[in-house]
């Protein structure tokens, strides 16, 4: 069974052991490392590559935003999962904004830990549903400032694909589910991309939720 290598950074000791310890109940999950601050975290995830990094924000020495700007692209291969007491709509925003795959609140159930790791793990996004609600409630005003939304530019097609994508369906499953080639899904996304003026499955969820398609 492939396993999950993750990384833990949060500067409360007794917390990250504490994550540390269930996660190594899972079969297909590995703790490999552990830091207490950003700049630990940045030099431990260029030094382990671990499949996912769980990221507090807020981290002394370099807090979480400024280390997830600096790991995202030092790092490319690692998923984020910010893992953070903070629910406002603005941290919410900053981390998905710097590259954050994930987003969960640190009072959620063990077993949503565990869902949203295998989750980014698999290159697809999370929200927690009070974090996704907090968004939509933030965001969605956009929508009627009389500015036409970009995704008004989007084919009926591009827009299916797009809530498919944000809801986690692969190129595999969306081509099964649509009938079409997994190629004609990627160029799908490439278009939806430009369009949107965005880069990755991380900014194109935080326009679907501020859309109001999330």
């Amino acid at each position: 069974m492939p396993t999950t290598r993750v990384l833990l950074a949060d500067d409360h000791t007794l917390f990250r052991e504490g994550i540390a310890a269930l996660l190594e109940r899972e079969a297909d999950i590995t703790v490999i490392g552990q830091a207490g601050d950003g700049i630990e975290a940045l030099r431990m995830a260029q030094a382990l590559l671990p499949d996912v990094i769980t990221l507090d924000l807020g981290m002394p020495v370099l807090n979480g935003v400024d280390a997830l700007c600096r790991i995202v692209p030092a790092v490319p291969s690692a998923r984020v999962l910010c893992l953070s007491a903070h629910g406002e709509q603005r941290m919410i925003a900053s981390a998905l904004d710097a590259g954050a795959l994930g987003y969960l609140l640190k009072d959620c159930a063990y077993d949503e830990l565990g869902k949203a790791i295998r989750t980014v793990a698999g290159g697809r996004s999370y929200l927690s549903p009070e974090v996704a609600t907090a968004m939509v409630a933030s965001l969605r005003s956009a929508r009627h400032h009389g500015v036409a939304a970009p995704s008004a530019q989007l084919s009926a097609r591009e827009r299916q694909i797009l809530q498919l994508l944000v809801e986690g369906h692969s190129t595999r499953e969306i081509a099964e589910r649509l009938h079409i080639s997994a190629k004609t899904v990627g160029t799908h996304r490439e278009h939806i991309m430009a369009k949107l003026q965005v880069k990755g499955i991380a900014q194109l969820t935080r326009y679907a939720i501020r859309e109001g398609l999330f």
